[in-house]
């Protein structure tokens, strides 16, 4: 594992005012659901968004900065992170309804606004339910399920860009395309608002309940698996193309093809990073020789590799 230099010193007194924890060295393996990767060379766990505003305004503009999650669609490489990886926490997830709209904090589980909008009576977010992962991931990757996308239900995301400043942009600006945006890449999401349509309980409950059902049968949620590994490509399911090249349950050390879905990789126990990666660009060749199509990953890939 790769230990970096440590410049946390330089940047507290750079900032003397900030409020958030700023920690050299930390391992990210413990934040991913993959249970991989090695450390950031300086970890920032901000207090709110103007103390993120902060920390981004007083930064160098030569550092590098990186925003995690919950880990949940990520894969850390085993030589770690250099620069600067934001981690958004509490002063993030808060969730607030007003009528048939919903303000969630980009720290917010996909599945408690899910479940807060189901309590509200606003339809519209039942696919939330089935994400495993936060608002802000959400917002950047246009998250979606079950015939729903965050483009759908989106009115504005707020969040700060490279330089501090705190911007708005409506559901025009972020020009939404399947799994991604057109929005300035280095923009960290700090809230998003959503409008839903006005719904009876019951019948969004049912939707949530066919959501997770689904969930449950098709997908191996309890293994340590970083979700869904490779986009759809058009007209395509990414699971038969890899099954049909006879990938299923493929493995490169501990890192396997999931024999219930195929577009799922998993850590079957001491998988490194690196084994997980190689085994993704195995089946991108693969599927490529088998089918003559590109599998795009889907999966975000940060740091770098051991050497």
């Amino acid at each position: 594992m790769s230990t970096f230099p440590d410049i946390v010193p330089d940047l507290k007194s750079r900032m003397p005012d900030l409020r958030g924890r700023l920690t050299a060295n930390q391992p990210l393996g413990p934040f991913t659901w993959f249970r991989v990767g090695g450390p950031a060379q300086v970890y920032f766990a901000p207090e709110d968004e103007s103390d993120l505003a902060y920390f981004l305004r007083h930064l160098p503009a030569d550092i590098p900065v990186m925003v995690i999650g919950v880990g949940s669609n990520l894969i850390v490489r085993d030589g770690g992170v250099e620069g600067v990886v934001i981690r958004l926490g509490r002063g993030f997830n808060g969730i607030a309804v007003d009528e048939d709209t919903i303000k969630a904090g980009a720290a917010a589980l996909d599945k408690r606004v899910a479940e807060a909008a189901a309590a509200a009576g606003i339809g519209g977010l039942e696919f939330y339910f089935g994400i495993p992962g936060t608002i802000g991931g959400a917002v950047r990757m246009n998250a979606g399920a079950n015939d729903g996308e965050t483009k759908d239900v989106l009115v504005e995301a707020t969040g700060v860009t490279r330089a501090g400043a705190i911007v708005t942009l409506n559901n025009a600006a972020m020009d939404f395309r399947y799994r991604g945006n057109g929005a300035d890449p280095s923009i960290i999401f700090t809230s998003a608002l959503y409008r839903g349509t006005i719904t009876s309980a019951e019948s969004i409950r049912a939707r949530m309940a066919d959501v997770q059902q689904h969930r449950e049968t098709a997908q191996p949620i309890r293994e340590k698996t970083g979700g869904s590994t490779f986009k759809n490509p058009q007209g395509h399911s990414a699971w038969k193309l890899i099954d049909a090249a006879g990938l299923r349950g493929y493995k490169v050390g501990d890192a396997q093809v999931s024999e219930m879905h195929c577009n799922f990789l998993i850590n079957t126990g001491n998988a490194s990073a690196a084994d997980i990666e190689a085994l993704g660009e195995t089946i991108r060749e693969r599927v490529k020789a088998h089918s003559g199509i590109v599998l795009e990953w889907e999966i975000k890939r940060i740091g770098i590799a051991n050497v």
